[in-house]
């Protein structure tokens, strides 16, 4: 028996199929509208005929009626993130919607935890919108803030920070500079919410926005420690959610 572990996001939905040797296969889709009918196609095509122990987890967790299990992303971006990223202390996840910070003990399991959901500034949510404004798309930020200087940015309000990047563009002020400057906020912002943890030594960034080397670098240098990431780490919660899954399956 397998274990499948799919991560319902606000963004995307990501699926993890796992078994003695490992990832089996993974696949990821936006979340869109819908996120029902979306859990459910990617539960549909990950199974196909196999037999498999299912866990749920993210803010669709509930949404999948075959499911065996639902966990919290907590618990499962913890596991997931010792499997990618080895010997840890903590796990960082910049999520859609809300970022989360988990202290980790010797034992790789979940010691404590913070997560920041009641203000969308410092979200991937907040990073879009943003770039939007720009007329850029996320997979080209880091080719677009890369190599500039930022701008301090005042308002980590969502609202605000948007009225005051359009005057900002208004006044002339480079526009690679105003987003870089928009990430060093954020980054900021992040390293302050961590910093309520006692995290020593490395931690693993998970989530999409981990794809970018220039956010990862400036987590580094405002947490004064050594942030990892993976190929793999917008699938974190996923396949921290097949592990489960698999050992459940036994």
């Amino acid at each position: 028996m397998y274990g499948l572990g799919i991560d319902s996001g606000s963004t995307t939905t990501k699926g993890v199929l796992f078994d003695e040797n490992g990832i089996v296969e993974k696949m990821i889709m936006p979340t869109g509208v819908n996120p029902r009918k979306t859990i459910k196609e990617l539960y549909d095509t990950l199974k196909g005929d196999r037999e498999v122990f299912t866990v749920t987890t993210g803010y669709g967790r509930n949404l999948l009626e075959e499911s065996d299990k639902k966990i919290t992303e907590i618990t499962c971006h913890g596991k997931g993130a010792t499997f990618l990223g080895g010997d840890i202390s903590g796990v960082i996840d910049i999520g859609g919607q809300d970022s989360k910070a988990i202290l980790l003990d010797r034992y790789n399991s979940v010691q404590d935890f913070l997560m920041n959901d009641k203000c969308a500034a410092g979200t991937g949510r907040f990073i879009e919108v943003i770039m939007r404004i720009f007329q850029q798309d996320m997979e080209s930020l880091d080719d677009f803030i890369g190599g500039h200087e930022p701008v301090k940015i005042t308002s980590m309000c969502t609202v605000f920070a948007e009225s005051e990047v359009v005057s900002m563009l208004g006044q002339g002020i480079d526009a690679n500079s105003i987003a870089m400057g928009v990430i060093d906020s954020i980054c900021q912002r992040t390293a302050n919410f961590v910093s309520k943890l006692p995290m020593e030594n490395k931690v693993f960034f998970s989530g999409g926005l981990a794809d970018s080397e220039v956010i990862r670098q400036t987590l580094e240098e405002k947490l004064g420690m050594e942030v990892v990431v993976s190929e793999l780490s917008q699938f974190t919660g996923a396949i921290g959610a097949a592990m489960i899954a698999y050992d459940k399956a036994q």
